[in-house]
């Protein structure tokens, strides 16, 4: 196959195909809801961001007992924002490290002034709920634990539930980092119990940037006045003025939150976790199976794996060049990620995005027709090494 005959990839309005954890890939329709203005105080606004706030709880069965404080910003506005509100004075958090974004948080601690520790695992190994569960029997100044459900460094899953029931026996809090995996993993508050989750508009929901969000227990939330280091990022008082007025404090990012709107209709349309989860799923099945088919080889097991990106090491022939890879890659319609381990040359492809596995095929194939194109058999070079 030719490059002219290859398959190219476009979304539905003709946009290369975002194969990333985020910013990804959207729906015409989501790029819709953004053409027209509204006013920040206009009825019509509040209500539609009064609906985002009251589903998103849903997406966690969290019932009455949990409230969607947003926070405008990229995720790690949440992730802040979450951190420094929960986290008082006199808390000291545990943060379980096996990525970038594990140790992203210790940093926002450590400018915070907040006590804040690490527990570390490897970039392609899960969290230790053991080790967790003895942390938290010799320390009893840790008052809270922080997690991330899926680090993207690496794609790996983190056992969150497992997680959860050590710190609840032990009497102490739950922070949860779900930025991206909110919307496509399981996480359910009545069986995991956490104080707080954070996530985004741009991730497994399908919007677009500029929106945080912190799902939060409705009474540790109660607790928390006084705590944050900052106006902006402070969940309390964000959350006491919407009581108050129904508005944001600071001017809101209008049009991300309408397009989020429409893409909550879109996800629940779709059958909620369940269907978008199942989806990404089989990109992911779609993805694996045909990288592996060509000779690239996935970082994790499939049992550590979560479908929202999967990490290939870098082929190990010198004549495989990234840049030139991920270049001709994009003409073809599909932009992918750089590696971000600290432990191996590695690239990412992720799953998500208003992507179906058929258009995952003719990236797949879109692929092979680089390493064609590039004069390369990572098969034959395997069996050669």
């Amino acid at each position: 196959m030719t490059h002219d005959q290859a398959p190219r990839g476009a979304s539905e309005t003709g946009d290369p195909l975002l194969l990333t954890p985020g910013p990804l890939t959207t729906s015409r329709s989501v790029k819709q809801a953004m053409v027209h203005d509204w006013g920040s105080r206009d009825g019509a606004f509040v209500a539609i961001n009064k609906a985002v706030l009251e589903r998103l709880p849903e997406i966690v069965h969290g019932g009455e007992r949990y409230v969607t404080v947003p926070m405008q910003g990229s995720g790690t506005f949440a992730v802040e924002a979450m951190l420094t509100t929960f986290v008082g004075r006199g808390g000291k958090c545990l943060l379980l490290v096996n990525g970038a974004y594990g140790h992203r948080a210790k940093r926002i601690l450590d400018i915070a002034g907040r006590a804040a520790l690490v527990q570390e695992t490897a970039e392609d190994q899960p969290v230790d709920p053991d080790a967790l569960d003895r942390a938290l029997a010799a320390d009893p100044a840790i008052t809270h634990v922080f997690v991330v459900q899926c680090e993207t460094t690496s794609g790996i899953l983190n056992p969150v539930a497992e997680v959860a029931e050590v710190v609840a026996r032990h009497g102490r809090r739950l922070l949860v980092d779900a930025m991206s995996a909110f919307g496509a993993l399981p996480l359910d508050s009545r069986s995991v119990g956490f104080d707080a989750v954070a996530a985004s508009s741009n991730k497994c929901i399908e919007g677009v940037p500029g929106l945080g969000f912190v799902i939060c227990r409705r009474d540790a939330l109660a607790e928390t006045k006084g705590n944050a280091t900052t106006l902006v990022l402070d969940l309390y008082d964000q959350h006491e003025a919407f009581g108050r007025t129904g508005q944001y404090r600071f001017t809101p990012p209008i049009h991300v939150i309408v397009a989020f709107h429409q893409a909550l209709e879109e996800f629940f349309a779709e059958g909620g976790v369940a269907g978008r989860g199942g989806r990404y799923a089989e990109n992911c099945r779609v993805l694996i199976r045909g990288m592996e088919a060509l000779g690239f080889e996935p970082l994790l097991p499939a049992g550590l794996q979560a479908p929202i990106i999967v990490t290939f090491r870098m082929p190990a022939t010198p004549d495989f060049a990234f840049g030139r890879f991920y270049d001709a890659l994009k003409d073809r319609g599909y932009v992918i990620y750089p590696g971000k381990l600290t432990v191996a040359e590695t690239f990412r492809i992720g799953c998500i995005g208003r992507i179906t596995p058929d258009q995952m095929r003719g990236a797949v194939e879109a692929v092979a027709d680089v390493l064609r194109e590039m004069g390369l058999d990572l098969r034959q070079s395997a069996q050669a090494a």
